[in-house]
């Protein structure tokens, strides 16, 4: 069986309104990625050395990373020996294939879902630079889960930038969640604190916490970062749960920086990838994902509330060739 096959009996799957939302969001890196591999493989007769260099261009140029694109050409290469492909046209289904294999490696090929507390209270910790979205990352995820009949609260833990509380509370007002909150500038594990002995009172089922970004002072934010969590593990064991960490995806290889240096100051379980839908270069998913092995969990494909949705490879390949697959099932 193809894997375009393959690929189309996985999506069946899921809602087509996921499938669609993946389409719609990455019509730049289709855009961008999907026609220039077009183009590519329009132009060549045969697979040669050329070939080979002008796509690791196009994948760097879609912010997928030099490491990254240097192993998916040898695994392309190897490939096309092993199975003898000779017409440049069977490549595209080739690089979706590989796409899809570099991003769960030897992992089992299903969503990353969030591991929620079965036992009680759960705990949600995001970090991530100012300006990347992480406000209204937690707003949009708390009325993900209020829909699902979750009591959530949150934890006002950005008390350094100002106007951080108040947006906060501006979203806990817009999707039904209480807020927890201490003046500005006080100490964001007291704050933390205090909004696990409420959550508990309260019965909540869940608790999002908000976290400060700054990232001029390395030493402080990992001093933060690691009282904040000593604080969250006294008083629930096995807590956090999650320590999402949120990106801007339009920011490219800047994301990836950011990322290296929040995985050095905590352990982070998961990948918020916001403004996914505004970037040309959708190809830092992979990068991150191979390069740091931390799953992408969730990707902003939108402004909405639900265009927040759990990261899945194969949706995400089907909106780079969705055209490409429909016109050669019509073909």
């Amino acid at each position: 069986m193809s894997f375009f096959k393959k690929l189309k009996d996985k999506l069946n799957q899921q809602t087509e309104q996921m499938t669609d939302k993946f389409k719609d969001g990455l019509t730049k890196t289709r855009n961008n990625f999907a026609s220039k591999v077009n183009d590519l493989v329009a132009r060549y007769r045969k697979i040669d050395e050329d070939f080979f260099e002008e796509l690791e261009e196009i994948l760097i140029s879609a912010d997928v990373g030099v490491e990254t694109v240097m192993e998916l050409i040898d695994e392309l290469e190897m490939e096309v020996k092993r199975r003898n492909i000779k017409d440049p046209s069977e490549m595209k289904e080739v690089i979706s294939e590989k796409l899809v294999e570099i991003y769960y490696g030897k992992d089992e090929e299903n969503i990353e879902h969030l591991r929620l507390n079965k036992d009680g209270l759960t705990v949600i910790l995001f970090v991530g630079v100012n300006g990347v979205g992480k406000t209204t990352t937690i707003g949009k995820l708390s009325h993900q889960f209020i829909e699902k009949g979750k009591t959530v609260m949150l934890a006002a833990g950005d008390t350094f930038r100002a106007g951080a509380i108040e947006q906060l509370e501006i979203w806990g007002d817009r999707v039904g969640a209480d807020v927890i909150k201490h003046s500005e500038g006080s100490d964001p594990a007291a704050v933390i604190y205090d909004a696990i002995q409420a959550a508990r009172s309260r019965g909540a089922d869940v608790l999002l916490c908000d976290t400060a970004g700054r990232l001029q002072n390395k030493v402080n934010l990992m001093n933060e970062l690691a009282k904040i969590k000593r604080v969250i593990e006294r008083e629930i064991p096995g807590a956090p749960h999650e320590v999402l960490l949120v990106l801007d995806a339009t920011t490219g290889q800047n994301a990836m920086s950011q990322a290296k240096t929040f995985s050095d100051a905590t352990s982070v379980s998961g990948i918020v990838l916001t403004k996914l839908d505004g970037t040309a270069k959708g190809g830092i998913v992979l990068a991150i994902r191979n390069e740091l092995n931390i799953p992408v969990k969730y990707v902003g494909l939108g402004e909405n509330v639900n265009d927040l949705q759990p990261f899945d490879a194969h949706a995400f390949v089907y909106g780079l060739f969705g055209d490409l697959m429909e016109s050669e099932e019509i073909q």
